[in-house]
C-alpha cells in the first residue's frame, strides 16, 4: 500500500481488525520510509449486477429495491424479506454474472417463497406473474396443490 505522506510504494501492517461485522478488514499501517501511519480498509470486490427489465431497460441490481417489493407481498406473513434479497444477492455474486434478467430474479423469489409461506408465494406470483382476473389465481393454486410441499415439522412429546 503507497504511502500517503511520501508516496514510497510500501508499508508494514501493524494491526488488522474485522470491520462493520466481518464486511471489510481495517488495517493499521506505518511508512517505512517515513515513520507516518495510517489506516486502510480492505472490501471485498463485488460484481456489478445489470438486471434486464422486461421492456429492455437494464438498472443495477438492488437488493433493498428486491427486499421491498418482498415486503409488499409479505405483509403481516412470517417471513423477512431482507433475507430473501440478501440470499438472492449473495447467489447472483456467487454466479459471477453480469446481468440477469428481472424474470430470473422473480423466479428465485418464487422458489424461495413457496418454502417459506404459500400465501406469500401467491401474493408475489399474482403481482409478478400479472394475473389478470380470478382464473389466474385459481389456475396457479391448482398448480400448487398438485406438487408436494414440505410438511411442516410438528413436535412430538414424550414422557418416557
Amino acid at each position: 500500500m503507497k504511502c500517503p505522506a511520501c508516496n514510497f510504494q510500501d508499508s508494514r501492517v501493524l494491526d488488522s481488525r474485522p470491520n462493520d461485522g466481518g464486511a471489510s478488514i481495517k488495517r493499521r499501517r506505518e511508512c517505512p520510509k517515513c515513520g507516518k501511519r495510517f489506516t486502510t480498509y480492505e472490501i471485498v470486490d463485488t460484481v456489478s449486477i445489470a438486471v434486464v427489465k422486461r421492456d429492455g431497460r437494464r438498472e443495477f441490481f438492488d437488493s433493498h429495491k428486491l427486499a421491498l417489493g418482498i415486503e409488499r407481498a409479505c405483509q403481516k406473513r412470517p417471513v423477512n424479506a431482507a433475507e430473501i434479497a440478501k440470499d438472492i444477492e449473495t447467489e447472483l455474486q456467487n454466479l459471477l454474472v453480469s446481468e440477469i434478467s428481472s424474470k430470473d430474479i422473480g423466479e428465485m423469489v418464487l422458489a424461495r417463497l413457496k418454502e417459506i409461506d404459500i400465501v406469500s408465494y401467491i401474493r408475489f406470483a399474482s403481482v409478478y406473474r400479472e394475473f389478470q382476473d380470478i382464473d389466474s389465481f385459481v389456475e396457479e393454486i391448482k398448480m400448487l396443490s398438485k406438487k408436494p410441499r414440505r410438511k411442516p415439522r410438528t413436535e412430538v412429546n414424550s414422557d418416557d
